[in-house]
C-alpha cells in the first residue's frame, strides 16, 4: 500500500493535441483542490510524445486556460521544479534506460514485426470473426540468433512488455469497485516506438514514479489502462500510486459522452466544450470554477454557491461521485449571472473591455476613458448572463451614428405624425431641463400627460431615437450616458425620419 504520510503530489498531464477541454479542466480542477486541501503538491506535465498530432498553440491555451480557472500549478513549464523536466519529449533518455533494463530483466523485447504484418493478423482475426485480440506475441520467442540476424539486416523494432501470459490483475480504485482483468486482454503492449518515443502507458508509468506522484485523479476513460500500468510498476518494482478515476461528463441530453464538437438544442447550436470558448463567450472564471467544481462533487447537499477557499477547505475524494452526470449548462448560466451581479461595477466594466473593443472594433484604451462607460455599467449589470451580452445593449453609446427600420419610431397606437409631435415636443423639453434622471422624470411624464400619450409611448420613442433599439438600458441613464448635445442630436435625426414616412 501507499505511503500514507508522504506529502501528496498531483498532477494533470494533458497532451498538447488540441484545445482544453471542459472534462480536462474538472480534472485539473479535482487535481488542484486535493493539493491544496492536504498541502500537497500540483503538477502539470506535457505529455507530447503523440508527436504525429501536435497542434502548435495547444501548449499555450492549456497552460492559459489554467491560468484564467487560477489553478497555479506548484511545479511544470515555465515555473521549473526539482522533478524536471516537465516535457516528456524532453525525457527521452529515461523512457531508453528503463526499457532497456526491463528487456535484460526478461520483462519487455524488441519487436521487429512490421505495420503491415500486424495489419493482416487482425485482418485475419476480422475475417474468421474471432475477437481481436491485436498482438500475437510473435516476437516475445525469438532465439538470439534469429534477433541478431534481425538486427543486422537493419529491421526496425519497437519494445514491448512482456505481460503475463495468464492470471489477473487487480487493483483499488478509490472511488469504484474494480472486478479483476485478465492478463491475456493487454498482448504485450509497445512501450517505445521506432522513433524512439515513449508510448502514453509506459512514459506514465515512469514519469509518475520519478515525479513522486502520489495519487492520480484522471477520467474514467483511463480506467481500462490501469491493469497495464499496475502490472508495470510491479515489472519495475516500484509504489503503486493511489488510483481515482472521475466520473464521466456526458452532453446535455446526459445520453452520450462530452465530444469534442456536439450538435445541441432545436437550433442545431453549438456546444461549447473547451475552455476558451466559454472564455470567449463571455464567463466568468470564478462561476466556471464554481460550475466545475460541482460536476461530481458537492460542497454540500443544500449548497451550489460556494468560493474557491470554502472549496478548498471542504474538498474530499470520498465525496465524489463516480457516477457519470450530464453537463448543466443552464445552471452555469445562471451561475455566471449570480457573479456578474456580485462585481464592483468597475471591476465589471474592466472585463467587459475586451468584449466591447471586438464588437464595435475600437481600442480598449478610449472605451475605458469614455465616460459613457462608467454610466451605462451598473445599468446593465442586473441583466446580463454573460459579458458577450453587454456590447449589444450599450454599443449605441460608442459610436457616433446610429441606424434602425423608421418605423420603430412609431409608437404602437400612435400615428407618424403623434410620433413625430411628441418627439418634438419631448426634444424641446431636454433642451431645457437639469439633464439628470430626477430633472427628466416627472416633467417627461406631465407631458405624456399633456399630449395624452401613455408614459410608455413616449419613453419608447425616446428610446428608439437615442438607441435605436426597442430594448436598452434604462432611458434616463442611457441619455445621461449620451450626453445633452448627442440626445438632441438623435432626436432631430429622428424628426427628420419621421416626417419622411
Amino acid at each position: 500500500m501507499p505511503d500514507t504520510n508522504r506529502t501528496v503530489r498531483v498532477r494533470m498531464a494533458p497532451s498538447p493535441t488540441g484545445y482544453f477541454h471542459l472534462g480536462s479542466a474538472r480534472t485539473a480542477l479535482f487535481n488542484w483542490l486535493y493539493a491544496r486541501r492536504t498541502g500537497g503538491r500540483f503538477i502539470l506535465r506535457i505529455e507530447d510524445t503523440d508527436r504525429t498530432r501536435l497542434v502548435p498553440d495547444s501548449l499555450q491555451d492549456i497552460m492559459d486556460s489554467l491560468r484564467w480557472l487560477d489553478l497555479q500549478w506548484d511545479e511544470g513549464p515555465a515555473v521549473g521544479g526539482a522533478y524536471g523536466p516537465y516535457f516528456q519529449s524532453e525525457r527521452l533518455p529515461l523512457y531508453h534506460e528503463w526499457g532497456e533494463r526491463l528487456i535484460s530483466a526478461g520483462l519487455a523485447y524488441r519487436c521487429y514485426c512490421s505495420e503491415e504484418r500486424i495489419e493482416a493478423l487482425r485482418e485475419g482475426q476480422r475475417a474468421r470473426k474471432e475477437p481481436i485480440i491485436g498482438y500475437d506475441r510473435h516476437c516475445r520467442t525469438l532465439t538470439a540468433a534469429q534477433r541478431a540476424d534481425l538486427e543486422a539486416s537493419g529491421a526496425t523494432s519497437v519494445i514491448r512488455f512482456a505481460m503475463p501470459l495468464e492470471g489477473e490483475t487487480r487493483f483499488v480504485d478509490l472511488l469504484r469497485k474494480i472486478k479483476p482483468f485478465d492478463n491475456d486482454h493487454y498482448r504485450d503492449p509497445i512501450l517505445v516506438k521506432t522513433d524512439g518515443f515513449p508510448t502514453y502507458h509506459f512514459a506514465n508509468v515512469i514519469d509518475d514514479h520519478f515525479m513522486e506522484i502520489t495519487h492520480i485523479l484522471r477520467g474514467d476513460e483511463w480506467l481500462s489502462s490501469v491493469p497495464l500500468h499496475v502490472n508495470l510498476y510491479d515489472a519495475l518494482g516500484w509504489e503503486i500510486p493511489v488510483f481515482a478515476h472521475l466520473p464521466l461528463i456526458l452532453d446535455p441530453s446526459g445520453v452520450g459522452k462530452l465530444s469534442k464538437r456536439k450538435k445541441k438544442g432545436e437550433g442545431g447550436e453549438e456546444l461549447l466544450t473547451f475552455i476558451r470558448e466559454y472564455r470567449a463567450a463571455g464567463y466568468l472564471p470564478e462561476a466556471m470554477f464554481n460550475f466545475l467544481a460541482g460536476m461530481g462533487w458537492a460542497y454540500s447537499p443544500d449548497t451550489d454557491l460556494f468560493t474557491r477557499r470554502q472549496a478548498i477547505e471542504r474538498f474530499d475524494l470520498a465525496d465524489i461521485n463516480p457516477a457519470a452526470g450530464a453537463l448543466p449548462l443552464s445552471k452555469l448560466e445562471w451561475m455566471n449571472g449570480h457573479y456578474i451581479r456580485g462585481l464592483d461595477p468597475e471591476d465589471l466594466a474592466e472585463r467587459l473591455l475586451p468584449f466591447l473593443a471586438e464588437s464595435l472594433a475600437q481600442p480598449i484604451e478610449s472605451l475605458w476613458h469614455n465616460p459613457a462607460l462608467p454610466v451605462l455599467v451598473p445599468l446593465i449589470q442586473e441583466r446580463l448572463k454573460t459579458l458577450d451580452e453587454a456590447a449589444a445593449l450599450i454599443d449605441f453609446a460608442f459610436v457616433e451614428e446610429i441606424s434602425y427600420d423608421p418605423q420603430m419610431l412609431v409608437a404602437k397606437g400612435l400615428t407618424p405624425v403623434l410620433s413625430l409631435a411628441a418627439l418634438q415636443a419631448a426634444g424641446s423639453l431636454l433642451a431645457e431641463l437639469p439633464f439628470t434622471e430626477e430633472g427628466m422624470d416627472v416633467p417627461l411624464r406631465g407631458l405624456a400627460d399633456r399630449l395624452g400619450v401613455k408614459v410608455g409611448q413616449l419613453f419608447g420613442i425616446l428610446r428608439v431615437a437615442t438607441t435605436g433599439k426597442n430594448i436598452a438600458p434604462p432611458l434616463f441613464g442611457s441619455m445621461i450616458a449620451l450626453g445633452r448635445a448627442r440626445t438632441l442630436a438623435r432626436c432631430a435625426q429622428a424628426e427628420e425620419l419621421l416626417r419622411r414616412m
